[in-house]
């Protein structure tokens, strides 16, 4: 048989290949000859063999076949084999494969062979692929390699111990009288190797860490070794950039960070050595940049002094000025998770954050977004809604909604004034009213409704955006539901705020009209502006036969939503005229009610109760009671009551009757539909903090006063954090901001929060800013809790979540117990 082509020869072959099938049809025609000589026991070619197997299978083909030859080459006396017989192995096999096995016995000989080159292939290996029963097998001599003073195999014996303790963690302890010397050496690849397997012991292990802590003191040692690569000289054998081994530093960071977490005297013992790192590092090269991150990284997750955390935001600062966009995005990442525990030092930097919000980089436009949120307080909300309103007129479509979202939330607990409130929402509604949530046009209605001396004002406002451009259509829901609402005000012009405009009943009536027949009305638009012309009718006094001409005319119309509420209001004009003045009479004030997905929370005195959501019509026959409570049966617990529902309030019998009639017999109170009777209705006392629950002024800190943040969850990649805010007016007020992050690879949709409290407290539970966790922590959703403990008894909560995830619904529940002291007294 004619000696096979060499690797070489075999490369150049396939690269002459001009299409797949061509090469497809050399490799073939290779792996037969290679073949041929396994079964012939060929053992000149078997490591030739092997060599061109191997770069077959990295090009995507396949060589399983050539598994017991790489076994042979190990069991082989030659250097050469057995170098090209690990390197199979370790491409080749798996400890999912049988086969594997049949190593043990050679690589424990290769382990105590007199070469050091040929121990270092079995550790390299066995570091590799070993599986957990290889690992318990030659775990001894792994650590009598690790003990060893040849520092070739020193360094490769402590990353093979990583690789044991991964697989079997019981044998940890094994390595630990091995490790005690290993800072002790001089040579800088046995140094990051052994920091490389501290790490892994001290995350793997609380006793290990708390040992390494205590009793070995590990925490001066690695101080010593960083202030000497800091201080130390041009070295030509590890300067990178003019910077003394850099890979070396990093790895002693990560340590002391994980060393000094939520211990003091370990971060009071690294402080200082912090502090010349973020000092001394030199920022013109990435290099420098690199281990100034990862100090960033260690002072914001020790117990550091707050000169280095101000020192470490700073640094953060310098990176948003770097003109590398990797830099400013992780600068950008790295303040938005330390705003809430940092947010003085944070807003030093907020002209920098701002401006990149212009920068051409998309995922740097949302960081910087996301953390322009964060920064928003009681005093800068002025100048901050201006720059994220201009950048909401900017930016790319798929800003537009969380953008929106932000503003609103910030907007609704910041705003200096109820006029500022309104304009900024009409401003979102203008610039990008197709992306708002759905929930934005009842809400701007109730905050209009609950602005009694701004209504002639408001009405004004949206009369003039709306006048020739209904594109945006929640905009125009709004307007046309102030127009019905104020119409009065508009025409007799009493608006004080800005100069009154002169408008006829026509001129109000020529705008409905056109909004009614817009190819750009939607039907739920359409719904809007019948009713603001049905409700004219006992506001405007000339135009009344034009009224009804119009509502006539969509009695016959092919939506069928449209045309209902026309016969309706046809019925009004003709049978029921005598009523239609109290039934379109001015709505009151709103009382506030959140939503949070798909239950209300109704709050009361003292209790929380989840109700379904009302829809158009009211839903016919009795609600049962234990719906309302369903949550509450959920959460359990004593301390928990169900809520009463409040009667309906009675009409007089014969006003009652009548609409019932106009309205086909709609049981509207959910009672019998016979003549209500006077129901004895519970006096349940509101107080102020609830009922005034859209007040506009700033009535809450913009600092969290020191209390600590807190985990209320994590499991299955969902991850739940609480920030506290006390109130200025009221102490007994605490309100919570929750964040969920989602560290999966895939987000999860339809996610709704909801909470419940025992009965001394009351909670008030705001909308979140969106229904998608995204995935990698790349975003979060907000959501704000207001919870009033008039007694200052400990807080507990328990909270239910759902959401979808991988194709399927999931649904959790918690209870929250570990709420800081400063938080509730």
């Amino acid at each position: 048989m004619p000696a096979p082509i060499r690797l070489r020869e075999l490369i150049r072959t396939i690269r002459t290949a001009r299409t797949q099938a061509e090469e497809r049809e050399m490799i073939q025609k290779e792996c037969a000859a290679i073949r041929s000589s396994f079964r012939e026991e060929d053992n000149t070619y078997r490591c030739r063999n092997v060599a061109k197997l191997l770069y077959m299978h990295m090009l995507g083909y396949p060589a399983h076949f050539g598994q017991l030859e790489c076994l042979k080459l190990i069991a082989s006396q030659k250097f050469t084999d057995k170098r090209i017989g690990y390197l199979g192995a370790m491409l080749l096999l798996d400890e999912r494969q049988d086969v594997h096995l049949l190593m043990t016995n050679c690589i424990k000989n290769d382990l105590n062979h007199s070469t050091q080159f040929v121990q270092g292939l079995a550790l390299c290996t066995l570091g590799c692929m070993g599986s957990s029963e290889m690992c318990r097998d030659l775990a001894g001599e792994v650590e009598k390699l690790l003990k060893t003073s040849n520092s070739y195999l020193r360094k490769k014996a402590a990353l093979c111990a990583v690789h044991v303790i991964r697989k079997v963690p019981e044998l940890m302890e094994m390595f630990l009288p091995a490790t005690k010397n290993l800072l002790n050496e001089k040579n800088h690849g046995v140094l990051h190797t052994s920091v490389v397997l501290l790490t892994e012991m001290c995350e793997r292990s609380p006793d290990m860490l708390a040992h390494f802590r205590k009793n070995e003191k590990l925490v001066p040692q690695l101080v010593r070794i960083l202030k000497n690569l800091i201080m130390s000289g041009y070295s030509p054998e590890h300067d990178v950039s003019g910077i003394s081994d850099p890979f070396l530093q990093v790895r002693i960071l990560r340590l002391l960070r994980i060393l000094g977490r939520n211990d003091d005297d370990s971060s009071e013992a690294m402080n200082d050595i912090l502090a010349q790192v973020a000092t001394n590092t030199e920022t013109s090269k990435n290099v420098g940049n690199a281990i100034l991150y990862e100090t960033v990284l260690t002072i914001m997750d020790i117990k550091s002094e707050s000169g280095l955390r101000v020192l470490a935001i700073n640094i953060l600062g310098r990176f948003l000025l770097n003109n590398d966009k990797n830099i400013r995005y992780v600068a950008l990442t790295s303040l938005l998770k330390t705003v809430q525990t940092d947010h003085n030092a944070v807003q030093r930097h907020r002209s920098t954050i701002v401006d990149c919000l212009k920068d051409l980089d998309v995922s740097i436009k949302r960081r910087a977004m996301e953390l322009s949120f964060a920064l928003v307080n009681g005093n800068n909300i002025r100048g901050m809604m201006k720059e994220l309103l201009y950048f909401l007129d900017s930016c790319e479509p798929e800003f537009k909604a969380d953008c929106a979202s932000g503003i609103f939330l910030a907007a609704e607990k910041y705003a200096p004034s109820k006029r500022w409130h309104i304009d900024t929402i009409m401003r979102v509604l203008t610039t990008a009213g197709s992306y708002v949530r759905d929930d934005a046009v009842p809400n701007l209605i109730q905050l209009i409704t609950n602005s009694v001396e701004m209504h002639a004002y408001t009405v004004q406002r949206l009369y003039k955006a709306i006048l020739g451009d209904y594109s945006q259509q929640p905009l125009v829901q709004v307007a046309a539901w102030c127009i019905g609402e104020y119409g009065d005000l508009l025409v007799s012009g009493q608006c004080e705020e800005e100069e009154p405009i002169q408008v006829t009943e026509d001129e109000v009536l020529d705008i409905l009209e056109s909004v009614l027949i817009s190819n750009m009305s939607t039907s739920v638009t359409r719904g809007y502006a019948l009713t603001a012309i049905m409700k004219l009718s006992t506001r405007f006094t000339c135009t009344v036969n034009r009224i009804k001409k119009v509502v006539s005319i969509y009695g016959s119309s092919i939506d069928v939503e449209l045309q209902q509420r026309a016969v309706e209001y046809n019925a009004l004009f003709k049978k029921y005229d005598h009523m239609r003045s109290a039934l379109l009479e001015r709505m009151p004030v709103m009382e506030k009610v959140t939503t949070n997905g798909p239950t209300e929370i109704v709050q009361t005195n003292g209790e929380t109760e989840p109700a379904p959501l009302e829809t158009k019509p009211p839903p016919s026959g009795p609600q049962p009671t234990s719906q309302a409570n369903d949550l509450l049966d959920l959460l359990g617990g004593n301390d928990i009551t169900p809520v009463i529902p409040t009667a309906p309030t009675s009409k007089p019998a014969s006003a009652g009757g009548e609409l019932l009639d106009l309205l086909g017999d709609i049981n509207l109170t959910g009672a019998p539909a016979t003549a209500p009777t006077p129901a004895p209705v519970p006096q349940i006392s509101q107080p102020p903090f609830l009922l005034d629950g859209l007040s506009s002024q700033p009535l809450f800190n913009d600092i969290a006063a020191g209390i600590p943040s807190i985990t209320a969850y994590s499991k299955n990649g969902l991850k739940i954090e609480f920030t506290f805010e006390r109130s200025n007016t009221n102490p007994s007020v605490t309100v919570i901001t929750i964040q969920a992050s989602n560290s999966t690879e895939l987000d999860m949709t339809d996610f709704v929060f909801q909470a419940a409290v025992p009965k001394t407290f009351q909670l008030q539970l705001l909308s979140p800013s969106s229904s998608i966790v995204p995935a990698f922590n790349t975003g979060t959703i907000t959501q704000v809790i207001k919870v009033l403990n008039p007694q200052k008894q400990q807080l507990r909560m328990r909270i239910k979540l759902t959401y979808n995830h991988k194709g399927s619904a999931m649904q959790d529940l918690a209870e929250v117990n570990n709420f800081p002291p400063q938080s509730w007294q």
